[in-house]
């Protein structure tokens, strides 16, 4: 027997009525013991799960485990020092588990595993030719095992495990959501619909619940989960975690109770509601986890759908950039990918991914220059060339710029509550983030830098990219309330 190394890991997600709760844990896990350290001659499975009711709405499911050429002896020791150690190293969280050379325990609020009876191979008794029966054991994640290969086969075991701990219960949300209500519902679009829920321990969440119908949902839900356990940034919203069960698919994310941007930006009572400092706050924000994603997580990830719609505002307004069902990892040495689908929203994409497919971190220095831009005019890219201007957004910012009339771009409101010098100096990287030329605009890391300093010379801005309505169509799909567009060349 080997009880070295050994390693304890935690699901992310506390637990309410923690003392209860570790005891009910512990004493199902030891009462497994017994059964799981019989005799392996005696036909012990050398394993044992049970499930016990901790509230109304949460089951705990309980498992230990055992190599089969173990001693019972030594079985039985090796289990109840790793129940030991995780009741005395508990943090509170609803799941965790020790991982020994010789064994295993773990206990979870959602159903790690299944038990199924399955054939044993070779002929049965006394050579009557029948398969007898043997009880087999399938830990697994609660996502579905195409599910899990497609998405988890070039991430590690540790990642695997990261992920497992975000399960939830589908009856746990269900019951958060008030199966999922229309009372509850607080957005929809082409992929589902996204419900407000409140978890036993009191805390909000925002459940987006996919739509059995769509394939695109399910290409989404994987692209999420498979992102769940790389990002933590204070600008990304948190993915709290997910569940599936048949083709229910859900995820679930903190809870944002100030909604998002364009509910601010685009609604003229609202808008008078915040100042130019905190609207300020909001584009540095954006810019920060931009950055994070580009060059500071492990990964190097191009976010593909950045609109006002995708950023959410926590209770302090911190600016939270959410949604990675379009997001795409590239390799770090690789500066440019492309695609033959191109999905995004019509008046955020940048020319070459709209026009050839061709995408990069500066397709998402394009959009966010697309937001600075919305969030200083008051003003919808999309749609603005049919307003009495007749020309885009980016255009009629570009014609002011060089007509020395940028004043008149930004919105009467803001100009009472900030700095001349400050807004029109975030019109200047606005328009250098939307240059035509994708090698002209500044990467993300400069662009943090030219807001936090007051003092840095900008650039000349160069002709921004504003003509891209003149040759496209739109197919346009909603999601979240919000155009998702495929765009077709005329």
């Amino acid at each position: 027997m080997e009880d070295e190394p050994s390693k304890i890991l935690w699901n992310l997600l506390d637990i309410t009525e923690q003392d209860r709760f570790i005891q009910l844990a512990e004493k199902t896990l030891s009462d497994l013991v017994p059964g799981a350290a019989a005799n392996a001659l005696s036909g012990a499975k050398r394993f044992g799960t049970k499930e016990t009711k901790f509230t109304d709405s949460q089951t705990l499911y309980n498992l230990v485990q055992c190599l089969p050429d173990l001693s019972s002896f030594d079985c039985n020791r090796c289990l109840r020092e790793a129940i030991t150690n995780l009741s005395t190293a508990f943090r509170g969280k609803r799941g965790g588990r020790v991982l020994n050379p010789s064994c295993n325990v773990r206990y979870e609020v959602f159903a790690f595993y299944h038990v199924q009876a399955v054939p044993a191979p070779g002929p049965g008794p006394k050579g009557k030719g029948k398969s007898s029966k043997v009880i087999a054991i399938v830990i697994a994640v609660t996502i579905a095992s195409s599910v899990v290969l497609d998405v988890f086969q070039a991430a590690s075991a540790s990642e695997i495990t990261t992920v497992e701990s975000l399960q939830f219960d589908f009856g746990t949300i269900e019951v958060a959501t008030n199966k999922f209500s229309d009372d509850n519902k607080i957005g929809e679009g082409g992929f589902g619909k996204v419900y407000k829920g409140a978890l036993p321990e009191g805390k909000e969440v925002a459940v987006k619940r996919f739509s059995m119908k769509s394939s695109q949902g399910l290409e989404e839900f994987k692209n999420e989960v498979l992102l769940i356990a790389k990002l933590q940034h204070n600008n990304l919203v948190r993915l709290l975690g997910c569940s599936i069960e048949g083709e229910e698919k859900l995820l679930v994310y903190e809870f944002m109770p100030n909604k998002s941007l364009d509910n601010f930006i685009f609604d003229s009572k609202r808008r008078s509601q915040l100042d130019w400092k905190t609207y300020y706050n909001i584009i540095s924000g954006i810019a920060r986890g931009l950055l994070y994603l580009h060059e500071d997580s492990r990964l190097k990830i191009i976010h593909r759908d950045l609109k006002p719609s995708n950023v959410l505002l926590d209770h302090n307004m911190v600016a939270k950039i959410s949604d990675f069902g379009m997001a795409r990892i590239i390799s770090e040495n690789q500066n440019i990918a492309n695609t033959k689908r191109v999905v995004g929203t019509y008046g955020y994409m940048a020319p070459e991914y709209a026009m050839e497919g061709l995408f990069s971190v500066k397709s998402d220095v394009f959009s966010f220059g697309v937001i600075l831009l919305e969030i200083i005019s008051g003003k919808r890219s999309s749609g603005f060339y049919l307003t009495e201007h007749s020309q885009t957004l980016l255009a009629y910012a570009w014609r002011l710029w060089n007509e020395d009339k940028v004043i008149e771009f930004v919105d009467n409101f803001l100009m009472e509550s900030g700095s001349t010098s400050e807004i029109v100096k975030c019109i200047h990287i606005g328009l250098l983030c939307v240059e035509e030329n994708p090698q002209d605009r500044p990467t993300m890391s400069t662009v943090v830098v030219m807001l936090a300093s007051e003092s840095i010379a900008l650039p000349e801005p160069k002709h921004p990219a504003f003509s891209v309505a003149k040759f496209m169509s739109t197919d346009e799909i909603s999601i979240n309330e919000l155009s998702i567009s495929t765009i077709v060349p005329k």
